[in-house]
């Protein structure tokens, strides 16, 4: 059981590193008025989100079982 949590832990943290990677990106491209980059990152930044939405989701159900 503990490790299942471990592994949550572990997704979370990358989601969270790849978001702000992502942020930094997005940064980027709108100070350099690159458009096209920024709404494309935008995009992924959403769905980044979206995941860690859901791993957070499911590491609160670990937790609620144990």
């Amino acid at each position: 059981m503990i490790s299942k949590n471990d592994d949550s832990i572990d997704a979370v943290n990358e989601l969270l590193r790849k978001i702000s990677i992502k942020e930094t990106q997005l940064r980027i491209a709108q100070e350099s008025n690159l458009i096209h980059t920024a709404e494309a990152l935008e995009n992924q930044l959403s769905q980044l989100r979206h995941e860690l939405g859901d791993s957070s989701d499911t590491q609160l159900q670990l937790l609620m079982s144990l």
